[in-house]
Formats: C-alpha cells, structure tokens, sequence
C-alpha cells in the first residue's frame, strides 16, 4: 500500500477537484493507488469526468513541417520560456522539423541524421547549441503523418514565429479531391483538434482499456440510481456514445459552425468536390504535455544558493 502523503492527496485534488476529506478517503479505500481513487471518486459522484492530461510544465517549443502528402510535428524542450523567444533555439527547432520530415519521426534516428550546414549531427548540433545558450534542452518527441493521394495539414496554436507555438496539429486526409480545397478543411479540421483535443480518431480507435474503464464507472454511476436492469443498460449505453463525442474526433462536434459533426463535415466536403475523402489521421502536440515540474521552495533555494 502507498503512503498516503499530503502530496498525493494535493495531486487528487488537482486532478478531480473534490474535497480534501473526499480525496484521503478516495485514496485510503483504494490503498493509495492514485487512478483507482479517481475512478472511485467519480463513482461516488464526487469528480468530474475529466480527461487524462499531464500538468502542462515543460518550456520550449513545438514545430511543423509538411509538404504535400506528408508532415510531422516535433516537440524541442528547454528549462526557461525565455529560450523559446531565442532566435538559435527556434532556427534549431524549425531545422529539425524539416529534417523529420525526410529522416523519421524515430526520436533517436532523428538524433542521428545530419544537420544541414553544420557537419554534424543533430544530437551534435543540440549539444552545442546548450553549450551557446547555456540551459539543457531536450529532443522530446516526434511523429508524423503521410497519405498516398490527399494533403497533410497543419496548424499552430499560439505560434511565436511560422510553424513553431505551444501547440501543433497535423490532420491527413486521403483523397484525390482538389489539394487547395483539400488543405483548407485540413487546416479546419487541425484548428478544431487544437481547440477540442480528442483522443482517439474514431470510435474503432478506442484503447479497450479506456473504454472498459469508462463503461465500469458509468455502470456503477447508472445503478446507483437504483433502476431496472434493463434501464440501467440503456443508460450506459446512452453515456458511452456521449464518451465517444468527447473522445473521438469524428464524433464531435466542429467548433467552428458548433452543430455538425466531423465526420458530416468530411462527408459534406467529400460531395462538394466530387470525391471521396477519408479523414486519414490525426495528431496534437502541446508543449509540455505530461511532463510534471519539479516544484522548488525559491526561498529555500535562495538559501541553498547562499550556503545558508
């Protein structure tokens, strides 16, 4: 059983916003273990259904690239938000995206291909750029998406120069249509993904696990309510499919005309242009996302500092 300690207790509250009392009992009920007092807490009708997301803390930038049929997004990190304001840094960060786009998303093959104009590798050139800028970076992540026929997208939210922000989305889509035509309900699409941060593309995308821990809550929830069998399956079903138009980005609704689903918009655009179009993949990057911060006393670090 893990120690139930202040910390882990804050970290409740924070992810459910339930009461203190609630969260020690949440967490002593579930031995400490801290998703199976999430879960129990919202069984009991005490959090809400919150989405999984790490505490956005790392600094840095995200950076696109695509052309044509192909795209990838990359996620550079740094200690301060000063060095993302940092020509170098950024130059570095766009650089590298271009090369993903020929090398591969594989973060350490990434790391090994070469720098344009330098004579050195990637990894070489980060290495002396922390020397430059003295404060450690990171090459954290990378992925990419490619269509045969069709466009791959991009958007940037919060962009502090072109193709470089704190969030980046790519959106395939497969199709013969008209490219120009194409592009613009991608980049549509890529702001909605921005915006409503789905998880999953559609409702065959699923993780089963996601879906049979959702479904376990919800039957629980529903037969609290102390109704019939059958009534209670109803309800849980009816649940399940609100799950999915808050998960699966072909299930939600578009926030830009905020009554159509995704899936009709791609549909609707499909016959405008007299081609079939498959919404081919997605994927999202935000800055920092699932990285926790290590929380520091400054006055204690002041101290340290001091040799106090």
């Amino acid at each position: 059983m893990a120690e139930i300690t202040a910390s882990l207790v804050k970290e409740l509250r924070e992810k459910t916003g339930a009461g203190m009392m609630d969260c020690k009992k949440a967490l002593a009920e579930t031995a400490g273990d801290l998703e199976a007092a999430v879960d129990w807490l919202r069984k009991k009708g005490l959090a809400a259904a919150a989405k999984k997301a790490g505490r956005v803390a790392a600094e840095g930038l995200v950076g696109i690239a695509a052309a044509g049929t192909k795209g990838v997004v990359v996620e550079i990190n740094a200690e301060t938000d000063f060095v993302a304001r940092n020509d170098k840094f950024q130059d570095f960060v766009t650089t590298v995206a271009k090369v993903a786009l020929d090398a591969g998303s594989d973060v350490e093959a990434l790391k090994k291909a070469p720098y344009p104009g330098a004579g050195k590798t990637v990894e070489e050139q980060l290495t002396g750029l922390i020397a430059t800028i003295g404060e450690n970076m990171n090459l954290r992540r990378a992925a990419g998406l490619s269509v045969s026929a069709g466009v791959v997208s991009t958007y940037v939210h919060s962009a502090t120069a072109p193709g470089l922000g704190k969030i980046g989305v790519l959106v395939a889509l497969e199709s013969t249509a008209d490219q120009a035509k194409l592009a613009e309900l991608g980049k549509q699409i890529a702001m909605h993904v921005a915006a409503a941060n789905p998880l999953f593309l559609d409702t065959t995308s699923v993780d089963p696990a996601a879906l049979d821990r959702e479904r376990a809550v919800l039957t629980e929830q529903a037969a609290a309510s102390g109704k019939p069998a059958n009534v209670v399956e109803k309800m849980v079903e009816g649940r399940v499919r609100k799950y999915y138009e808050e998960v699966c980005l072909t299930e939600q609704v578009f926030v830009i005309d905020q009554e159509t689903k995704i899936s009709k918009v791609v549909e609707n655009t499909a016959k405008q242009l007299g081609a079939p179009v498959k919404l081919a993949g997605f994927v999202r990057f935000a800055l920092g996302e699932g990285v926790e911060k290590e929380e520091k006393d400054f006055a204690a670090e002041v101290a340290a500092q001091l040799g106090r």
